[in-house]
């Protein structure tokens, strides 16, 4: 009886062994790696892209912005809204035809979500990874390789990158929540290297006479 349950011990084991490996693709973090370490050695980059969400009943949305990253740090830009973080605050602007107000947080605050800077490192911590195949993404050869949450309480349950194979940059991604959403992000126009100075990624209430602060921190 001792020996029957060894073996079973035994086979139980080799099979979650299995499973555990098989939840990092090796070919998907050779990829993932060369994606990130390309990332972390660039000087910053600046980008167009577009944004579109759709719910679980198929409705949607579509929007265009402006985006700038260096490190830590971004810039990002929408329609009637900017969000600066310079890697130790975030500033969050919003404006209109009538109104203007920035609200102020701790970066430490904003830990757990995902933003532009820590896409390019979200596999190393509390996700699984599978290459699983190649397709043409804005006219160049995207390798596809999905992520999946280890922990239910992580902010999107999926996440799916577009990675070009001959320069290991980041074209575009695909985020679902769990409960039928789809947000996706696609790069376009975009430029590595861009040599942005610290300031750029610090908003300047001076700047703005009149503006609401709402400060958080």
């Amino acid at each position: 009886m001792k020996k029957i349950a060894l073996v079973y011990t035994l086979i139980l084991a080799l099979v979650c062994s299995f499973e555990a490996a098989a939840q990092k693709d090796p070919k998907a973090k050779v990829i993932l790696d060369a994606m990130s370490q390309k990332f972390q050695k660039m000087n910053g980059f600046t980008a167009n892209f577009s944004f579109t969400f759709q719910d679980a009943s198929g409705t949607g949305d579509r929007q265009t912005g402006e985006i700038a990253v260096k490190g830590e740090q971004y810039r990002l830009k929408i329609p009637d809204q900017e969000i600066y973080n310079d890697g130790k605050t975030v500033w969050t602007y919003i404006q209109s035809d009538n109104y203007k107000e920035v609200t102020i947080n701790d970066a430490g605050q904003m830990e757990g979500e995902l933003t532009p800077s820590n896409i390019y490192r979200l596999y190393e911590k509390d996700y699984s990874y599978k290459l699983i195949g190649e397709k043409q993404f804005q006219g160049k050869t995207a390798q596809i390789i999905e992520l999946f949450a280890e922990k239910s309480n992580a902010p999107f349950e999926q996440v799916k990158l577009m990675i070009d194979k001959n320069s290991s940059n980041l074209l575009g991604w695909e985020m679902f929540d769990g409960q039928g959403g789809v947000f996706s992000y696609t790069f376009n126009n975009l430029k590595v290297d861009a040599n942005l100075p610290s300031s750029y990624f610090v908003f300047d209430t001076k700047q703005y006479p009149g503006i609401e602060v709402i400060d958080l921190r």
